[in-house]
């Protein structure tokens, strides 16, 4: 527990610029108080004791503003900035070196059964206010961009950007920890910025037609 907690101070030293120390930390940072009380909440649950687990989620939600339900398997070193309205599922799976922004939702789309709500594989990063719905699965080394609404399972190393979410690859992306949930490739976007060029291009060619016809005719 000592030496779990510990990753997590280190984590928040690591990954939010403004701290200036571990005191700091421990003392002011909701997103690790939501984290300890979840893993205390998690203990509870693995041993049954499910009353006393939803108890100890809901003073950490009453305390940070952070729903983690204790049914949920987290990983080492989740970080959760700000962490404000995030809701995490009972049979949410988070892997290691997770990123969470506040307002984000792991959850369920109130039609499944059993397995409902999202897998998150290692080293993601899930930008404010997202929400991932549903028995889907976000791929290792994944983005998944501010505001956007996952529906579908996102493949490793890809972003995934708007309402619904549509995924693009980053060609020879480096594999690291990368905080950036807001300028992300949008290949929609794109497609239609091409589209636009396209007409652009088609309508001189129509105006130089159309002068030409006039100066024969």
């Amino acid at each position: 527990m000592l030496k779990t907690l510990r990753e997590d101070i280190n984590v928040v030293m690591e990954r939010d610029p403004a701290v200036k120390s571990k005191l700091e930390v421990l003392l002011c940072y909701p997103g690790l108080h939501a984290i300890i009380m979840y893993r205390i909440s998690h203990f509870f649950y693995n041993k049954r004791l499910f009353l006393i687990a939803r108890l100890i989620s809901q003073f950490a939600r009453f305390l940070t503003g952070i729903e983690i339900h204790p049914g949920a398997v987290i990983g080492r070193r989740l970080f959760i900035d700000h962490g404000m309205g995030i809701v995490i599922g009972e049979t949410t799976e988070i892997g290691d070196d997770v990123t969470i922004y506040q307002g984000v939702t792991l959850g369920g789309t109130g039609k499944d059964k059993g397995k409902r709500h999202p897998t998150i594989h290692n080293n993601v990063t899930i930008g404010s206010g997202a929400k991932i719905l549903g028995p889907i699965t976000v791929g290792s080394n994944a983005k998944i961009g501010a505001g956007a609404v996952v529906l579908r399972c996102v493949p490793p190393s890809t972003t995934a950007v708007g309402v619904p979410a549509h995924t693009t690859r980053k060609a020879n992306e480096v594999v690291k920890i990368d905080l950036n949930h807001t300028d992300l490739p949008d290949p929609v976007e794109n497609r239609i910025k091409e589209l636009e060029e396209r007409i652009k291009i088609l309508e001189e060619i129509l105006l130089n037609v159309s002068e030409s016809v006039k100066k024969t005719s």
